[in-house]
């Protein structure tokens, strides 16, 4: 039997959730989301005692998960870009900050030929204080259900291999 949307979505936030700090029914300023997943890493280097500190740097990601029967063109752009502009508000660059992946979960049942290319050939990056203060990248992966068809945008390809870790034994 065929796993609704809401079905793969579970499935795939109880993976994340191993790392991840998961939020339902997420209410951002640029739209909605059904999940959203917050990993957060620090690594410090000391002398001697904890008190002495000598580097220490922070990882951050912010994953954003949505499903749609159909995406088409327009949607996709519309949803690319407000899922960038969500994450890019949470990222806070200070001295310590390594770096912070915003990273986008499509789950579709159809997606149309220039809603894939249009995800397949996302791309954005940018430094904070010429990366003295660390930089971030755009993340998207995306499942077509129908096909049982994964892709992303270069920078995706860590989050289209959980999709496809999660999925691709699915006998359709």
């Amino acid at each position: 039997m065929e796993m609704t949307l809401q079905e793969r979505l579970e499935k795939l936030l109880k993976a994340y959730s191993h790392h991840y700090d998961i939020d339902r029914d997420v209410h951002t300023e640029e739209g909605d989301y059904p999940a959203a997943a917050t990993f957060f890493m620090r690594d410090e280097n000391y002398a001697f005692i904890r008190e002495a500190v000598i580097s220490a740097y922070e990882q951050y990601e912010y994953v954003y998960f949505f499903m749609a029967e159909h995406l088409d063109a327009s949607a996709a752009k519309e949803l690319l870009d407000r899922t960038l502009k969500a994450g890019m508000a949470r990222i806070k660059p200070h001295k310590e900050h390594k770096c912070s992946y915003v990273t986008l979960v499509i789950l579709a049942d159809t997606m149309d030929e220039e809603a894939k290319n249009l995800i397949q050939k996302t791309r954005f990056q940018k430094n904070y204080r010429l990366a003295l203060h660390g930089w971030m990248e755009y993340h998207i992966a995306a499942m077509e259900t129908s096909t049982h068809s994964f892709l992303s945008n270069p920078a995706g390809k860590e989050a289209r291999k959980t999709l496809e870790l999660n999925f691709s034994s699915e006998v359709h």
